[in-house]
């Protein structure tokens, strides 16, 4: 273990000398850009909580085809991928459980009440969207139940032009699939984009389709994603918005939740998702954001393959959520007040019918009354219908010591509660218990950070505790030939996690230069502390990340333009990999042309379940867009 860990902090001196992730283009504009926008208005730069973000510029420079490969991306992310092109992936942050990430499209949560395999499900092309904001810590108080370890809100573009685009895009290994030597192993994409702007509104549709035949047996892919947004200005102090999304996604399922016995297994997901919102300034200083949003999500999966209907399962679920937003600014601070319900509902074939409700409540207060200090306290109050009543407080401090270094310390709790898989699900593998409590956590942190114009470092340690924290166990030994013992979830107690990160990022250019080069580094390491009984099998207690090394480097001259993303992981119950991927790409007008290289080193590893994901990867892209 001693030498694992010389070895990495070998690592990560070598690459802090040389390259970096590209992730600003503009410090400045960075700087300013407003985080949860449906409440307080506070900039990226007076934040006191630990926040990542990737920009617009970022999802153009960066060498990843989906949501989920451009978050691998961001320190303190754990991505773990069934499958290349977005075809499922499970989502955490800083070691907690893909349950305990809340994910949200423009502030409104999306998250899959079912099982949080299908929240990353989104129905946005990367074409519709502007950055990705990802919050670290217990973000209950902000964004009430799920958020336990924290949140993913995925901001779309603001309309503010009149433009047509059109991205096409292919690669390949030159392998054959490895299992049946049926052709060479490819995938393709085209994303289609058109932006509308008047006077009084503006209008974003967007298409996207990817489709892959699979490196092994069975794991070919295909989704489909529309997407829309439209807004109406009547005035200056009055705003209507509106969104609809809708996405098909199948794929086979071979190594995905029961290998090696579900290899003719096959997936196929549809999410339509909508919201209505609208912000009113009331007064100078009292604003109001009502909204309404609606997420209906279809699961059919097949165990033996589509040929036959044992096996089938089919699963139907339904979220309708209202909630308002008021801020109130005084001379000494401003107020934040806010109310939520949301309305869950599933029927399913191995789950059942079950309905529940959930109301919550916050207030919230924002101060830069005493010099040189910020503070931003609250809570948040929670009801729901199986689990009960629930508070979660917590306080963030910003201390200036100077006008570039910011002390910073947060605390607060949070809670998850089960999904309506965990609770009910009654399947041969896998068995629910609707005994189960909610996981209930708190942490506090406390770090040191640095803005200027061109630089951005952050360091930060926490500690967080989890009472009651669900883990999917079984018995290790076997009851006899061709028993199946399930899998099942249980309260297991406490889990433990303490944890470093560091990030530093360099805009290092001249505006006038003719070649710029951006640079940052991140690493982070994690430290879990919990008991597993003894006998027993565990599925995501231990799965964390030990040591995350991400690396990125861009350099751009004129119109050429190079980046290189590298990471090194370190899972707990997995051997450590590292993956390095390359984009080239040329501007010429109105045309953007790119070739990629993915896993140039031609890594074996697994991120999840029994699905090893592709070797290297060539493609090649063109995206074309014309204003007018």
């Amino acid at each position: 273990m001693l030498n694992k860990k010389i070895i990495v902090t070998k690592l990560a001196i070598i690459l802090s000398m040389g390259t970096t992730m590209a992730q600003i283009k503009d410090t400045t504009a960075l700087t300013e850009v407003i985080i949860n926008q449906d409440r307080l208005q506070i900039p990226f730069s007076k934040q006191s909580k630990n926040i990542q973000i990737l920009t617009q510029d970022d999802l153009q420079r960066l060498p990843n085809r989906s949501i989920n490969e451009l978050l691998a991306n961001i320190p303190g992310v754990d991505v773990r991928q069934r499958g290349p092109f977005g075809s499922q992936a499970d989502i955490s942050i800083d070691g907690g459980s893909f349950e305990q990430t809340a994910i949200l499209l423009n502030g409104v949560k999306i998250t899959d009440p079912q099982s949080a395999h299908h929240n990353m499900n989104l129905p946005v092309p990367l074409e519709a969207i502007d950055r990705i904001e990802i919050i670290r810590g217990p973000a209950s108080r902000i964004f009430g139940i799920n958020a336990l370890t924290g949140a993913i809100n995925i901001v779309t573009k603001k309309i503010e032009s009149n433009q047509i685009s059109a991205q096409v895009y292919g690669g390949s290994s030159f392998k054959n699939n490895e299992q049946t030597n049926s052709g060479k192993y490819y995938g393709k994409g085209v994303q289609l984009g058109s932006q509308f702007k008047t006077q009084k509104t503006s209008h974003g549709l967007y298409f996207g389709h990817e489709d892959s035949n699979g490196q092994r047996y069975n794991t070919s892919s295909k989704n489909n994603k529309l997407y829309y947004d439209g807004t109406y200005l009547p005035n200056e102090t009055n705003q209507l918005k509106a969104n609809f999304g809708y996405i098909d996604n199948e794929f086979g399922a071979n190594g995905f939740y029961a290998s090696p016995n579900d290899k003719e297994a096959y997936e196929q997901v549809k999410t339509a998702f909508a919201s209505l919102q609208s912000k009113h300034q009331l007064t100078p200083v009292l604003s109001v954001s009502p909204r309404l949003s609606n997420r209906y999500n279809e699961d059919e999966y097949w165990y033996m393959g589509r040929e036959t209907a044992k096996g089938r399962s089919k699963h139907y679920s339904n979220v309708f959520s209202a909630d308002i937003n008021t801020a109130l600014e005084q001379s000494y601070g401003t107020f934040g007040l806010g109310l939520e319900s949301r309305f869950e509902r599933i029927t399913s074939t191995s789950i059942g019918t079950h309905n529940r409700e959930n109301y919550g409540g916050y207030l919230e207060f924002k101060t830069e009354a005493i010099n040189k200090l910020m503070i931003n306290t609250g809570a948040y109050i929670n009801y729901n219908s199986k689990f009960g009543w629930q508070v979660f407080p917590g306080i963030d401090l910003g201390y200036d010591i100077t006008e570039h270094w910011k002390l910073v310390f947060n605390a607060g709790s949070s809670q998850r509660i089960p999904s309506f898989t965990d609770l009910y699900t009654n399947q041969t593998a896998n068995i629910g218990n609707p005994d189960l409590t909610s996981e209930n956590a708190y942490q506090i942190e406390g770090g040191i950070k640095y803005f200027s114009k061109r630089i951005i470092v952050q360091a930060g340690y926490f500690h967080r505790k989890i009472n009651d924290f669900i883990d999917w166990q079984k018995i290790a030994s076997n009851t006899g030939s061709g028993t199946v013992i399930p899998w099942k979830p249980t309260n297991i107690g406490k889990n433990k996690m303490e944890g470093l990160n560091a990030s530093f990022r360099y805009n290092i250019n001249d505006p006038s230069a003719s070649t710029r080069y951006f640079t940052t580094i991140s690493y982070n390491y994690l430290n879990p502390n919990v008991t597993i009984a003894e006998g027993m099998l565990s599925k995501y207690a231990i799965e964390s990340l030990r040591h995350q090394v991400i690396v990125n480097f861009t350099i751009n001259h004129k119109n050429w333009m190079l980046t290189t993303a590298n990471r090194f992981n370190e899972r707990i119950s997995y051997k450590s990999y590292f993956i390095a991927d390359l984009r080239a790409s040329y501007q010429l007008q109105d045309l953007n042309i790119f070739a990629d290289i993915q896993n140039i080193f031609d890594k074996s590893y697994i991120e999840a379940a029994a699905v090893p994901m592709p070797g290297r990867w060539f493609s090649v892209g063109a995206k074309y867009t014309l204003k007018y």
